[in-house]
């Protein structure tokens, strides 16, 4: 399967154009330290849109490097050389936090009506600065949040990194049809998707094996995040870790609570859906290794070269510029398609440079890879329509970030349900029903588990067994009846990278963006030239707005429980066509 090409931003980690880039970066944190330093009146205009401007630029090439950098070391983190550079450029940019933190105090100081009234860069910007208010109270003080910056490498970032590298280079020893085999963790996790139940058992104790085995350094882990991010936030004001997760994904309480309201009501329809798997696979109860195993057929193999070519072609039914980029992203080498040792598991897409991005992803046989090849795809289109606005403006929250790719892999998912047979409208419908579980069943544990772990990681550290206590807690709550008790995944929050990023509930956002996707679907199926019409601007202005706001410019109100209903209503239906292909092959 193809690998990224990242030379479009730098030949190589050993160029001379990397190294002057990155001396570049540290010249210009110099440069906007004396500008922060001659800021001495924060109400003058010109003074106020040269560090703007400045913070921009800088804020661009950090990107670019961080984001080429994180390329060799996603892929392969056996590479010294990117480790290496890593680490030092995560070390050379501790006195670009502290400035940037300089600058959100200072922007908190200024008359912003005047400014807006004064300057056109301002008003460019109104809705980043208003942010910046906002943060800005909540910062501690400057020696205080130098120090904080100073750690975040060793603290933050390390116990990260640590999380990162342990788990991407575990190998898993089991015993498979006969043969020893060790295989890298995010190969044994593939094997969830095999055919072959015995290969699912077996991979699925195999990997819990291993985990088990790691478990003492991930929870190490995840208590020196999860500590290091509570003292943070509450030295910073803020009542609680979840009022700055949402603070940072632009919504508010109300809004969380109505669409966490609307999934507790699905809880029951999404136990059905696996109920049925369950007896589409011969069970009483469907156990977690069986989340993911294929049913249906089809006479394609949904093979990478098979899966790029239909997300083109349904890229291209919906317009012509969405299909036109697909085509580009596989000619131009941005995509990382296989799994392979080293190599980290999961899928992403990092903007890299100008409007290009890169797409990483772990991909196998099924049509379950197609839809998360279209989902990161949606991300780089994405980007591609934010390429024009300043890093302030393109400020995009996770909430909003979904947008794209929720919709784009909507648009494959329901074209191959067009084109299918009954076998094929069963494994399509299973494939759509698995990732919606995953989004709104699993999502939810994984917030519930979140929870937890803060409400309790603010007494003590929390053991190993505590974890896989409250992660089990959280899926017997969301998952219920749907799965067998006895055979949960007590581990997974030492599977998903997620909590390790430093990032709080790096998890109710994709819920919001799959279920306001689904909203922005409904929508183009009503009027498809209209709808086209807006759906490039309403990816451009994402960084302009709360969630609120651009949901009303679509028609929604995201602070009513109806609108996240009407959302699941159409997942409802899924889940019905689903049962009755199940009931018309096994009997009721």
């Amino acid at each position: 399967m193809p690998t990224w090409d990242l030379s479009s931003a730098f030949p190589s980690l050993e160029s001379p154009e990397f190294e002057t880039a990155v001396v570049g970066v540290k010249k210009k944190i110099s440069e906007f330290s004396d500008l922060l330093d001659r800021a001495s009146d924060p109400n003058k205009v010109a003074k106020l849109e040269e560090l703007i401007n400045a913070f921009n630029q800088l804020q661009r090439d950090i990107r670019t490097i961080g984001s080429f950098i994180g390329g060799y070391v996603s892929t392969n983190s056996r590479d010294e050389l990117a480790q290496a550079k890593d680490s030092e450029f995560d070390i050379a940019l501790i006195p670009f936090a502290k400035l940037a933190n300089r600058f959100t105090a200072l922007l908190g100081t200024v008359d912003l009506g005047k400014f807006l009234a004064t300057s056109s860069i301002a008003r460019d910007h109104k809705y980043a600065l208003e942010v910046a208010q906002v943060s800005a109270r909540h910062l501690m003080t400057p020696a205080e949040e130098a120090l904080a910056a100073d750690l975040a490498p060793t603290a933050l970032g390390g116990w990260s990194k640590l999380h990162g590298t342990l788990t991407s280079q575990i190998e898993v020893e089991f015993e498979l049809k006969g043969e020893d085999k060790t295989l890298p963790m995010s190969v044994v996790r593939s094997l969830a998707y095999d055919p072959d139940p015995d290969v699912r058992k077996i991979a699925y104790e195999a990997e819990l094996l291993a985990w088990q085995a790691n478990e003492v350094p991930i929870a190490a882990s995840m208590n020196g995040i999860k500590g290091t991010v509570q003292t943070l936030n509450q030295r910073r004001g803020w009542d609680s870790v979840l009022d700055e997760a949402l603070f940072g994904a632009n919504i508010d309480r109300q809004t969380l609570d109505a669409m966490m309201a609307a999934a507790r009501e699905a809880y029951p329809d999404f136990r059905r859906y696996m109920q049925a798997k369950a007896k589409l696979l011969g069970k009483k109860r469907l156990p977690f290794y069986d989340l993911f195993a294929p049913v249906g057929g089809s006479e394609k193999s949904w093979n990478y070269e098979e899966g790029a070519k239909f997300v083109s072609e349904q890229f291209h039914s919906f317009s012509p510029r969405l299909g036109d980029f697909a085509d580009r992203s596989y000619r131009e080498q941005w995509i990382d398609a296989g799994p392979r040792g080293g190599k980290r598991d999961g899928a992403f897409c990092m903007w890299l440079i100008a409007d290009e991005s890169r797409v990483f992803m772990n991909y196998k046989n099924s049509f379950g890879s197609v839809k998360t090849l279209a989902h990161e795809l949606g991300h780089a289109y994405h980007n591609l329509c934010l390429a024009d606005r300043t890093m302030m403006q393109r400020r995009t929250p996770m909430t909003l970030a979904e947008t794209a790719s929720i919709f784009c892999e909507t648009v494959v998912q329901n074209a191959a349900l067009k084109e299918a047979t009954d076998d094929e409208k069963l494994l399509i419908l299973e494939g759509a029903l698995e990732g919606e579980c995953q989004v709104v069943v699993d999502i939810s544990s994984r917030f519930l588990f979140e929870s937890s772990v803060f409400e309790e990681r603010s007494k003590r550290e929390i053991s190993p067994s505590e974890f896989k206590a409250l992660m089990l807690k959280a899926q017997t709550e969301t998952y219920g009846d749907g799965l067998d008790a006895d055979l949960m995944h007590p581990y997974m929050w030492a599977v998903k990278p997620h909590y390790y990023s430093g990032r709080s509930f790096y998890n109710f956002p994709y819920m919001y963006g799959m279920l306001f996707g689904l909203g922005l679907y409904a929508q183009y199926q009503q009027d498809a030239e209209t709808f086209k019409a807006k759906y490039d601007d309403l990816l451009s202005s994402t960084g302009l707005a709360d969630a609120a706001t651009l949901g009303a410019n679509f028609g929604f109100n995201v602070r009513e429980v109806g609108f996240w209903r009407s959302s699941f209503d159409l997942i409802r239906e899924q889940i019905k066509d689903f049962e009755g292909i199940v009931e018309r092959r096994v009997g009721a």
